[in-house]
């Protein structure tokens, strides 16, 4: 298989729910349209961003099929579907499921629980997995913020090249830039790497990175874009201050919850997602009226995806 090396801005949507928490996938056909007008090249669903571990098996299909319905046509819109990590079985069927349905891509984690003892073993779940779907894509997903298991990927590059023919690359969301670069050299660039830490995206510009995947992508896309565009230019000082408003925008994630603050920003943007599912925590009315203050002292309108 050819790897096709992605590049620009890639979402992680998050997933709709109705004012009673159940899944909407009505509202997924104008959520591609808003993130196509912004310049979004493509969606990692069922991620972090969407839940992926919150909802269902069947859930997570019908997100996946409304997103193919939305974007199949569409040659310049990857869509990659998260497959979960922690049975294997249930992440055979959602790529198999995925292929069917023709999407691009399918990513897995670490298994989280049982949690793999060494590179090795990371990488034959990841082959037991990738090998189901020999004609599609197979990206790894490094998260050990939230997976705990945080395993050099340059080594599990090395363990995976060979072995698994349609190993595409990692979807690398961890701050360890030495890791980083040392998989994106890795028999000159042969693999896709691709960064995942927003508040970082100027780093990760330096050490060559194309493309990148991300929440705050869903509402401030013309921000990273201008921050992409200054780099280019070598306007450094530019570049260094729209990564600070990206960070002073991730920064109210802090302070009012953590990551269903994102759907907070999506009301901003004029799209409702409903909120995050237990055990997230959710912001009450108040805490919404002040945290569109706060939004608005950030100068968001000057930035703010439409």
């Amino acid at each position: 298989m050819k790897i096709e090396h992605l590049q620009g801005l890639i979402s992680a949507p998050f997933t709709p729910f109705n004012s009673n928490g159940k899944l909407d996938v009505s509202l997924i056909p104008a959520y591609y349209t808003f993130l196509k007008q912004n310049g979004i090249t493509g969606a990692f669903i069922n991620g972090s961003t969407g839940e992926g571990v919150s909802i269902t098996l069947e859930e997570k299909k019908a997100v996946a099929q409304a997103w193919a319905n939305c974007s199949n046509h569409d040659a310049d819109f990857k869509v990659m579907v998260f497959l979960g990590g922690t049975c294997l079985t249930d992440c055979i069927d959602l790529a198999k499921h995925a292929y069917e349905i023709g999407l691009y891509a399918v990513s897995m984690t670490a298994p989280f629980y049982f949690k793999p003892a060494n590179v090795d073993m990371l990488a034959q779940a990841c082959i037991e997995v990738g090998k189901s779907v020999p004609n599609m894509p197979f990206y790894y997903y490094h998260i050990p913020v939230l997976t705990g298991v945080n395993l050099p990927m340059f080594d599990l590059v090395q363990a995976l090249d060979g072995k698994l023919p349609n190993f595409a690359g990692v979807k690398y969301t961890h701050e360890d830039f030495m890791d980083f670069q040392s998989c994106m050299s890795y028999e000159n660039g042969k693999f896709d790497m691709l960064w995942g830490r927003d508040e970082n995206m100027l780093s990760a510009l330096v050490l060559g990175a194309k493309g990148a995947v991300g929440s705050t992508f869903n509402y401030a896309a013309p921000l990273y874009y201008d921050l992409i565009a200054a780099f280019n230019a070598n306007d450094l000082v530019t570049a260094r201050a729209l990564q600070q408003k990206s960070i002073n925008m991730i920064r109210l994630l802090g302070k009012y919850g953590g990551i269903s603050v994102g759907k907070a920003y999506m009301k901003v943007v004029g799209l409702d997602l409903g909120e995050f599912r237990l055990p997230v925590k959710n912001m009450s009315a108040d805490q919404f009226e002040l945290f569109k203050k706060d939004v608005e002292s950030l100068n968001f309108e000057d930035f703010k995806s439409k």
